[in-house]
């Protein structure tokens, strides 16, 4: 006996089926009128598998994730059916082929039969032949060959990928994505209602949501919740946030190739990577004049990145109810709720190739082939298409971060001739020769290090790092701090004209002003119970009284202060350290013969140095790691009123805290460690136990290099290291199941989320991280020439590594502009400033420069060689006998004095031990050096600020010639307006015109005849 046909009947009940068993487990039931949907699910050899029928005329089919597959209809009985194989519970596409001779692919459900449909003209449509009404049996049999065949070639040509970024129409764009995970604790309740209300007022505003089941998603946890912004959301709010659009392809030419374009053109890329898209005039958006710009397809009028960014600013502000009396809103409270897992919007599409139609261009991919490929590290950037793709905050960073490595390419030119200079000086100065002739150093006879344990040692023990130390210690230094000075002034002047041209470019000239109103932390609202009015808008506003937020700023401010603190005992703790084992490390060394090739080299000085600035980088990485956190937590709890001024507060506070972190060593090593140590017999100790450190006899500068490169190279490998391997590992981690998948299976919105966040506040860090390193460059370079070629190596490196973990480690960020760095630049123009000082202050107490340049311009008595004697000159003589009982070495000696790096009498003058005069020659000399250096420095500073403009002429002519094409494009276009809605009366209205105008002229007749 046949089974009744499914026809027109509805269908009820659900019916299970294994299409490898072949097992019925319930019977359907079905019953007149109108046929809703079906559902079948099974087993397959490959996992579950489930299968839905709607509707009549037509089957869709679609192979599952797990082996499952779908089959859908729609349309009325009788309509040419098609057969379509795609992702899980996606749609698939035909290939759109010129109507001809249909094919019949599968068979139709319902209706009677049809005939042969023609080839359609669009995809997905056509090209099949529906049947009337099928025994049950029969539609079996052909589900089950269809599901076979699923198994065996689970991907064909003709399947639909899930890696789309559309809605499953194919034609509605996916904006924002949104997930959560289903659970079963206590509070799933409260947050589904969260949701529920949070999604409803979504829908209320006019975005249209599309939800994924958890059991499409690879963990079969995860729901998604895709978010598609119709035209008329995006064209009001569009001009809510002032968003500026095209009205005019711009007639101002680009800069034209000059002879220097030429010499750079391996560096250079193809000009539609470089301008992705021509030059516009622009206007604010609005909603009434939508005639006036230039709209050819609403669909790709916005760019995905201004898209996002409207979404972004619609969820940040939505409500989701009432708690504690409060309206509570926000997509930021619920992702801290773990209401909502994860909020983001999509990349274009994979990073490796092309997109594929109907998607439109896959700039992720451009900027991957073109940017994020270490092979490219000696090309340019493409930063209009970073600024189109991540926004003007994420692009101006990279503008920033590759202008100040163009800079540093300067800088390291000539940190580089210096460090050659010394290099090929080292073996014919005359202090190193000095030291090593053992007739000279060999016969000096050296005071003891540390008290009692460490014993006599002579002079030309310390040959080599004399000679190190000159290749950093040299008359070149003191050039190269003054041009460094300089340097920095030109980086910021120019900074300045390179931040203003991007704000022509960019259209943000007049960001600041547009945006004021529209930065409120929503955090900030919800928090507010007061309100006032606005003098400038003339609108009430949220409020927070200053009373209600200065405890909150004390404990901010003893928080920071304690975590100061906390670095300034890390440092006197490694200082303890250092002190310690140098006893050590001068003991081993002396008794120990086998050392002596290695103490040539590595001296007690140097062995504590390097050991003690290694301990020292480990706990500046400790201390880093919990302040970043605490100082997160801290801020918000200041209530910032907008985000500028979250991330103003932030900054500060991170920044104090990473000076004093990564700097406290190096101002200790440079500006106290020897210079307060005292002399043989009357030496001073910390805390009364631990004698003061001494510098090496050839100066402390080499040790300032050895803590400098430590902890600047130190950072910089670490910081690189954790910035590509944290994300890759993570991201390997969470997508450890999904590569059993084919990419077409895997959809795009599941993709990106198994990607790592960038965060709020990833751009922070970025930023931190450079300019630390600016402060290591600018800071302490006289002595280190070569910091910056290390900074430069370093930021080639960063520039990729940034490119590549946004391009293929990280979600896709959400677009915000932003016209300059911030405050970042203020603290530049600090830092410029303190270098200054600091660079004087290292050469004239740090360096030796300025006790050689006394002594050869006024003790030396040698014409020829006026430099020989210097080493016997700056060191004085101690007489042994006058050691306290508990600090001299044990054991009786063949000699009675010793020598001790100072300028102080000796022991048979009437004053013996203190000061000479020649001390206060090189301390007047210091001083002096430090006066005229900073003068001359800052004078120059000032003279080229005056001479550099902020704006260059070119650009204000620009700026001036764009707001008068806007002005006069918007009057034409505003008087067109007016002459057509004018234009049904024009000639009625004319002979108004000129009756009252022959009025006026019989007037004034009468009047001049009368």
């Amino acid at each position: 006996m046949r089974r009744p046909y499914i026809g027109r009947g509805s269908f009820k009940g659900e019916g299970f089926f294994s299409p490898t068993r072949q097992k019925k487990k319930t019977l359907p039931n079905w019953e007149g009128g109108s046929l809703p949907v079906a559902r079948r699910v099974g087993l397959g050899s490959s996992g579950s598998m489930r299968t839905w029928l709607t509707g009549g005329g037509s089957i869709r089919t679609a192979c599952g994730d797990r082996g499952g597959f779908r089959l859908e209809g729609s349309g009325s009985p009788g309509e040419p059916g098609f057969l379509v194989v795609g992702g899980s519970g996606g749609k698939g596409r035909a290939k759109p082929v010129e109507n001809g001779a249909g094919r019949p692919t599968g068979p139709g459900v319902g209706g009677s039969r049809g005939e042969t449909g023609g080839r359609g003209s669009r995809a997905g449509t056509g090209g099949s032949l529906s049947r009337g009404a099928l025994p049950l049996k029969s539609w079996r049999r052909w589900a089950t060959r269809i599901s076979s065949k699923c198994w065996r070639r689970k991907f064909q040509k003709n399947q639909q990928s899930k890696d789309s970024i559309f809605f499953r129409d194919g034609i509605r764009q996916i904006d924002f994505v949104l997930s959560y995970v289903d659970d079963i604790k206590k509070d799933s309740e409260l947050k589904a209602e969260r949701r529920k209300e949070f999604e409803n007022n979504l829908r209320k505003t006019g975005l249209e949501l599309e939800i994924e089941d958890k059991r499409d998603s690879e963990d079969g946890r995860t729901y998604f919740v895709k978010i598609h912004a119709p035209w008329e959301v995006l064209v009001t709010y569009a001009e809510v946030l002032g968003i500026k659009m095209p009205i005019k392809e711009s007639d101002i030419p680009r800069p034209k190739h000059t002879p220097i374009s030429y010499v750079l053109g391996p560096v250079r890329l193809p000009q539609n990577v470089k301008y992705p898209h021509p030059e516009y005039f622009t206007a604010q958006f609005s909603r009434h004049r939508q005639e006036l710009f230039l709209i050819e397809d609403q669909a790709t009028f916005f760019p995905s990145s201004s898209r996002n960014r409207i979404v972004y600013y619609i969820l940040s502000r939505c409500p989701f109810g009432i708690e504690d009396g409060k309206k509570r809103f926000g997509i930021e409270r619920l992702l801290t709720s773990n209401t909502y897992s994860s909020a983001y919007p999509l990349h274009d599409g994979q990073y490796w190739k092309p997109s594929e139609p109907p998607n439109p261009t896959n700039e992720r991919y451009i900027l991957h082939k073109n940017w994020a490929r270490f092979s490219y590290f000696y090309k340019e950037q493409p930063l209009d298409l970073i600024k189109n793709y991540y926004g003007e905050k994420i692009g101006i960073y990279f503008v920033f971060l590759g202008y100040y490595t163009e800079m540093l390419f300067f800088a390291a030119v000539v940190g580089l001739a210096c460090f050659i200079y010394g290099l090929l000086s080292m073996d014919h100065n005359t202090s190193s020769t000095e030291i090593c002739d053992p007739e000279i150093g060999g016969q000096m006879i050296m005071c003891p290090l540390c008290d009692q344990v460490c014993d006599y040692w002579r002079l030309n023990s310390t040959c080599l790092a004399s000679k190190f130390s000159h290749l950093f210690d040299n008359e070149s230094t003191v050039f190269f701090a003054i041009f460094m000075g300089i340097w920095v002034t030109l980086f910021l002047e120019f900074w300045k004209q390179r931040q203003a041209r991007l704000e022509y470019e960019w259209d943000l000239v007049d960001f600041e002003e547009e945006q004021q109103q529209l930065q409120l932390r929503p955090e900030f609202e919800a928090m507010c119970k007061h309100r006032k009015l606005n003098a400038v808008t003339k609108e009430m506003e949220p409020y927070m009284p200053l009373y209600t937020r200065i405890p909150w700023y004390f404990f901010s401010g003893a928080t920071v202060t304690l975590w100061m603190s906390l670095v300034i005992a890390s440092m006197v703790a490694v200082i303890v350290y250092r002190l310690s084992v140098f006893a050590t490390f001068a003991s081993f060394m002396e008794s120990d013969a086998s050392l002596k090739q290695v103490k040539s080299v590595l001296t007690p000085q140097i062995a504590t140095s390097l050991t003690g600035s290694c301990l020292n980088f480990i706990v500046i990485l400790i201390l880093n790691f919990f302040y970043e956190r605490i100082s997160a937590w801290i801020t918000k709890m200041e209530i910032p009123r907008t985000y500028q001024e979250y991330e103003s507060s932030l900054t500060l506070k991170m920044f104090l805290f990473q000076f004093v972190n990564f700097y406290s060593a190096c101002f200790y090593v440079a500006f106290f460690k020897g210079k307060f140590v005292g002399y043989p017999g009357g030496y001073t100790y910390l805390f009364n136990e631990w004698r003061g450190e001494e510098c090496d006899p050839g100066g402390c500068l080499i040790e300032l290099t050895t803590q400098l490169t430590i902890i600047m190279t130190g950072k910089q490998i670490f910081g690189n290291i954790k910035e590509a391997i944290y994300p890759l590992a993570l991201n390997w981690w969470r997508r450890r199941k999904a590569r059993t998948n084919s990419e077409k299976l895997y959809s795009r919105w599941e993709q990106d989320h198994d990607l790592e966040s960038f965060g709020p506040l990833g751009l922070f860090y970025e930023y931190l991280e450079t300019v630390i390193q600016f402060g290591f460059v600018t800071l302490f370079v006289a002595s280190f020439p070569l910091a910056p070629l290390l900074a430069l190596i370093n930021n080639i490196v960063e520039i990729r590594v940034d490119a590549w973990k946004l391009t293929t480690q990280y979600r896709r960020t959400v677009a915000s502009k932003a016209h300059s760095i911030g405050v970042w630049q203020d603290i530049l123009y600090g830092m410029a400033v303190l270098s200054v000082a600091t660079n004087a202050f290292i050469v004239a107490f740090t360096s030796d420069i300025i006790p050689r340049l006394v002594y050869y311009y006024a003790y030396s008595t040698n014409t020829t060689q006026p430099m020989r004697g210097y080493v016997n000159n700056s060191l004085s003589v101690f007489l042994i006998a006058d050691f306290p009982n508990h600090t001299a070495p044990s054991g009786k000696r063949d000699f009675i004095t010793c020598r001790y790096r100072d300028y102080r009498h000796p022991p048979d003058d009437e004053n013996k031990y203190f000061h000479n005069m020649q001390f206060w020659h090189v301390l007047a000399a210091k001083m002096t050096f430090i006066i005229v250096m900073e003068h001359v420095v800052f004078l120059v500073k000032f003279l080229l600020a005056w001479m550099i403009p902020d704006v260059p002429k070119h650009v204000v002519e620009r700026i001036k010639r764009e707001k008068l094409m806007t002005i006069k494009i918007l009057h034409d276009f505003e008087l067109n307006k007016l002459k057509e809605n004018l234009g049904i009366n024009s000639d009625e209205l004319a002979k108004h015109v000129m009756i009252e105008e022959n009025k006026a002229q019989l007037a004034k007749s009468t009047v001049y005849s009368s």
